[in-house]
């Protein structure tokens, strides 16, 4: 008989994972989705990748994902991985030398980088205004993509391979029998799977509980602005703006695109099957704010129009790094979740991994310090018991 695998979320992640799993040659693949495809956070993310990340795992699987998001630009129709200018990371003096410590982390696994002075910045880019101070840290084979984009060809992708998928389905239960899950409940009845993936990003602690399993996971709430189209084209990379606490960078059609943290906002909780994205207000303070903070930084925002507001969530582990793999006490049952502000950034290896975990029960790196195992059961418990606002939150932007 085929082996059969269902995956719980439709956005990235979950995309991901039917992909390469299906390219792996696995047998039935079932993608359960509770609203529509990409409804989640996947259509409200900045899109933006870099491979300059802060631990050895995290840059072994950021060099994965964005090797693949250059292939899976040529394997998809209609999409796109911009990377014609790479991705800048913006520093202040306060905030460099933290990153200037990794830099022998990325001599070692080779990967390229170059530090740019203010002026630097400015002669490349000279749409950019940074402080004389502050400095860049390019990643050459970083770039962005446009979600809307990515989320319509990877669908389209994985129909064409076979998967199975089921929108309007809210996982309501993980079935299980003695150490290993047998299959996953919805309204219509159970669906029988030998792997159930879990990749559902702000649903997933309700839906864990119905196994007996918790993990320490918090979201927070990331607003994304989309201007109208700009009299002149912004040239420049996507940035990430620590200084400024948000990132900004091109978007389609001669616009702008600017995300933001809202670091008073405690964590969103997200305690029943049925709650939306929809329900989370925009904060109608925050814009305003934000380009006060950039004005100075991208003067081309000082006379934008906006076109659409976006609110999504950020998942966040105790330790701020993914919780990506196999649950030990619990066989067939795999998660991949809280990848900090770079979910859609980490996709395509993370995704990929899952497969590898799913179909041949390993993966080509060591992922251990990504395991959902790694975590004390009681430190867990206070971690989820706590409210955190998200300036005390790991920050770790894309």
């Amino acid at each position: 008989m085929s082996r059969r695998a269902i995956i719980i979320g439709g956005g990235v992640t979950g995309l991901s994972t039917a992909y390469h799993l299906k390219r792996l040659g696995y047998g039935d693949v079932t993608l359960l989705e509770k609203d529509t495809i990409g409804a989640g956070s996947s259509s409200r993310a900045g899109g933006i990748s870099t491979g300059l990340l802060w631990s050895k795992t995290g840059i072994l699987a950021r060099k994965t994902a964005l090797r693949r998001f250059r292939e899976m630009s040529r394997e998809l129709d209609s999409y796109v991985f911009h990377n014609e200018h790479g991705c800048l990371g913006l520093f202040s003096p306060e905030l460099w030398p933290a990153r200037e410590a990794l830099l022998p982390l990325y001599d070692e696994y080779d990967v390229p980088y170059q530090i740019l002075s203010s002026a630097e910045i400015r002669r490349r880019w000279p749409q950019l205004n940074p402080e004389a101070d502050h400095v860049g840290l390019l990643d050459p084979l970083g770039g962005y993509s446009e979600p809307e984009e990515y989320l319509a060809a990877l669908t389209a992708e994985i129909r064409q391979l076979g998967v199975r998928i089921i929108e309007n389905a809210t996982a309501l239960e993980l079935v299980t029998e003695g150490d290993r899950v047998t299959g996953v409940r919805l309204d219509t009845g159970v669906e029988p799977a030998d792997a159930v993936v879990v990749a559902n990003y702000a649903w997933i602690l309700p839906l864990l509980e119905t196994a007996g399993i918790t993990i320490p996971a918090k979201t927070f709430v990331h607003q994304r602005y989309v201007s109208k189209p700009l009299p002149t084209p912004f040239a420049a990379p996507p940035v990430n703006a620590d200084p400024y606490l948000g990132y900004v960078r091109p978007a389609a059609g001669n616009r702008i695109l600017i995300g933001a943290e809202t670091p008073d906002r405690d964590d969103w909780k997200v305690g029943e099957f049925g709650f939306r994205l929809t329900e989370i207000a925009d904060d109608p303070t925050v814009l305003p704010a934000v380009l006060a903070r950039f004005g100075d930084f991208v003067p081309a925002l000082n006379n934008a129009e906006w076109e659409t507001r976006k609110v999504g969530l950020l998942s966040f582990s105790m330790d701020g790094e993914p919780i990506l793999g196999p649950f030990g006490a619990t066989e067939g049952l795999f998660v991949g979740v809280c990848f900090h502000s770079g979910g859609f950034s980490y996709n395509p290896a993370s995704g990929y991994y899952l497969a590898e975990f799913v179909a041949n029960g390993r993966t080509s790196i060591d992922l251990s310090a990504f395991s959902p195992d790694r975590f004390d059961a009681a430190q867990t418990a206070g971690y989820l018991a706590s409210t955190v606002p998200q300036r005390n939150a790991a920050r770790r932007r894309h």
